[in-house]
């Protein structure tokens, strides 16, 4: 990010470019955060990224990412914002609004705004109207229907383009940041009624341009304004003139979110830091109240790009990939684990589902030309190593691999059928000869492989009524059983697992029992019992008894479930942070018991009593752990992804001057 008042489109657009090209093929890590949008009616966060990934967050299901969508190497979303309660709306420079289907989880429909790129976007206070900020300096209001959006009219024409909106809560009027000024529009007649020039001068010195990143309108009239002069700045729109002026940074202030009491708001800058800002007597016995600077945080190594302010908690996001969540301890009624900060760097989701197996075959580079522009969705080995399969947003690839002779290539399964694209999960049985897909319509499809083709057998098609997208599969060892998971809480197999009320965050159906093991963002862990339809007796214990409080306090979900072939007792699992081996034979630990001893065993007797001290193994010793299974009896394959690694290869931060240099 440039400070000195250069072009924000091109700094911008080389940003994303470079960040695309330094992540190596193979590479594991998620991209830079650019835009949130906070939903207060279903205390969801909707979070995109420079690779145009969207994602969703429950932050009443313990934070977890319910949702996401692919993103795609063409766009780059500038803007992103929920309209008519749990309406998801995004637009970018490509010049595209999208809207996405939360059921299906892929796009609605995308169309073009005819105002090149797209810098900013708003929803109106009742949702019913939407905003948008263009490259040529145009402000364009769209009706929001029940199907798509409506070309509604133009406002006055700007001279540079339109970075910032934000409308007043009586929807009456809104302001407009751009290069230099802010504007006031009447939203009736579209007509620019007020425009304030902003101060360039930084530390002293006039800068070229003054960049207004972000405003927020205010009930009282009031606007606050952020730039890349490092100033927060307070305007009176009725006047348009300036009431106060705070320089807080010596970067760009880039980002501002303003709670919906309007009693304190949040920016973020170039620097890394957020800073909180309240509205307070100001004196004790006074009704007079003025905004101050409160609390600065510095969480982030690199650029907050994006803020937002929930009802109890402040929310940031930027360069350096951490989404996180600090929580407001003055606006918590219990000082639970709720009140602990929490920081997000990887997907709760796993993109391969497929258990590790040992293939004998030479390492495989296969040429970039077979991949898409659109990201990735799933992708899936077969235990037998011959097939090789993954789908993006539009297109499902199905190769083949033969090895011979030292000979190694691979195949393109073609005429693959329609309904198989925009896969959302896909899963090979264990002898490799049936591929299950999961389609975002909520249809699972079973195709039998053979050779080097394959056949349709069958399609499990959803309740009627509904179209829950299946994110979660799990097939049984024998080939009989298939477990399926909807973006709700529910379980579905030849019957329908009793509902819980927090998702799913893995699964897995264990060997010679067929007992489903099941994870929740909450952290509680089921085993159900598929021939017998009920919770299985160690379940019930495990229900009664309850989990260790220290195991239901971490913060990130269990990604993956797998078991040791030899040990039926044994359930493995991991979660950014951990990797557990639970002994159903020993006994659980209550709250009073030592759940993790992380200093080493010091004698033979030691390492005896704590394998048969309880039921819970812990190791930490590998973080974050993106991935851990069993590749044989007596080998645990760990993936892991140091956070150091990827910081590296960010672009470096901007330099701040200590003390005494």
């Amino acid at each position: 990010r440039t400070t000195s008042g250069a072009e924000p489109e091109s700094a911008r657009a080389r940003g994303a470019r470079s960040e695309r090209g330094e992540r190596r093929e193979g590479e594991r890590g998620a991209a830079a955060i650019r835009c949130v949008a906070y939903n207060n009616h279903s205390n969801r966060l909707a979070v995109s990224r420079t690779d145009g990934t969207v994602e969703i967050y429950n932050l009443s299901a313990n934070y977890f990412q319910e949702k996401f969508f692919p993103g795609h190497e063409s766009r780059a979303t500038e803007a992103l914002c929920w309209a008519e309660g749990q309406r998801l709306f995004s637009a970018g420079l490509n010049g595209e609004i999208i809207e996405y289907d939360l059921q299906a989880l892929k796009i609605k429909y995308a169309m073009d705004a005819f105002g090149g790129p797209i810098w900013s976007m708003a929803a109106s206070p009742s949702g019913s109207q939407l905003l948008i900020g263009c490259e040529d300096g145009s402000v364009k209001l769209f009706q929001i229907t029940p199907d798509k959006i409506q070309f509604e009219r133009n406002f006055d024409r700007q001279k540079s383009r339109i970075l910032s909106l934000s409308w007043h809560p009586s929807g009456t009027h809104i302001a407009a940041g751009s290069i230099d000024y802010i504007s006031v529009f009447d939203v009736k007649s579209g007509s620019a009624v007020r425009k304030m020039i902003v101060d360039r001068q930084y530390m002293g010195v006039s800068k070229r341009k003054c960049i207004v990143w972000g405003v927020a309108f205010l009930s009282d009239g009031t606007i606050i304004s952020v730039d890349s002069a490092g100033k927060v700045q307070f305007w009176d729109s009725a006047t348009g003139t300036l009431v106060k002026s705070h320089l807080i940074a010596n970067a760009d202030v880039q980002s501002i979110a303003v709670a919906n009491q309007e009693d304190s708001f949040v920016v973020g800058t170039a620097e890394g830091t957020v800073f909180h800002f309240q509205l307070v007597p100001v004196t004790s016995n006074s009704s007079e109240k003025q905004w101050v600077r409160t609390k600065p945080f510095q969480h982030h190594t690199h650029d907050v790009r994006t803020v937002a302010h929930s009802p109890t908690s402040l929310i940031s996001g930027g360069t350096d990939t951490h989404l996180v969540i600090r929580p407001l301890m003055e606006k918590l009624e219990v000082k639970n684990y709720d009140a602990a900060l929490r920081k997000i760097t990887f997907p709760h989701v796993s993109f391969h589902s497929q258990p590790l197996q040992r293939v004998s075959l030479p390492r495989l580079e296969c040429n970039g030309s077979i991949l898409d522009p659109e990201n990735i969705i799933c992708s899936c080995i077969s235990p037998c190593g011959s097939w090789i399969a993954y789908s993006t947003a539009s297109r499902f690839f199905l190769y083949r691999l033969n090895y011979e002779h030292d000979n190694i290539s691979l195949k393109r399964v073609s005429k693959m059928p329609a309904f198989l694209r925009s896969a959302l999960q896909i899963l090979f049985s264990e002898d490799s000869t049936k591929l299950f897909v999961a389609s975002n319509q909520g249809t699972l499809h079973i195709v039998q492989l053979s050779g080097g083709s394959f056949k349709h057998l069958h399609a499990f098609q959803p309740q009627s009524g509904t179209v829950e997208a299946m994110c979660l599969l799990a097939v049984s060892p024998d080939g009989n059983w298939l477990a399926a998971s909807g973006t709700s809480a529910g379980v579905h197999l030849h019957c329908t697992v009793p509902a819980y009320n927090f998702p799913v965050t893995a699964m897995a159906i264990a060997p010679n029992t067929n007992n489903l093991v099941i994870a929740h963002s909450d952290q509680q862990v089921f085993e159900y019992s598929i021939p017998d339809k009920h919770y299985t007796d160690w379940s019930r214990t495990v229900q009664k008894h309850g989990f260790h409080h220290l195991w239901l306090q971490r913060d990130t979900p269990i990604t993956h479930i797998s078991f040791h072939p030899k040990r039926p007792m044994h359930i493995l699992l991991h979660d950014a942070y951990m990797f557990c081996i639970i002994d159903k034979s020993l006994p659980l630990p209550n709250d009073k018991t030592l759940l993790y001893n992380p200093f080493p065993p010091t004698n033979e007797s030691d390492v005896v009593q704590r394998r048969t001290a309880h039921a819970f193994k812990i190791s930490k010793i590998y973080k974050p752990l993106l991935f851990m299974d069993l590749l044989d009896e007596r080998t645990l394959v760990a993936v892991e992804r140091p956070l150091d690694d990827i910081i590296a290869q960010l672009p470096p931060p901007i330099k701040k001057k200590k003390f005494g240099t």
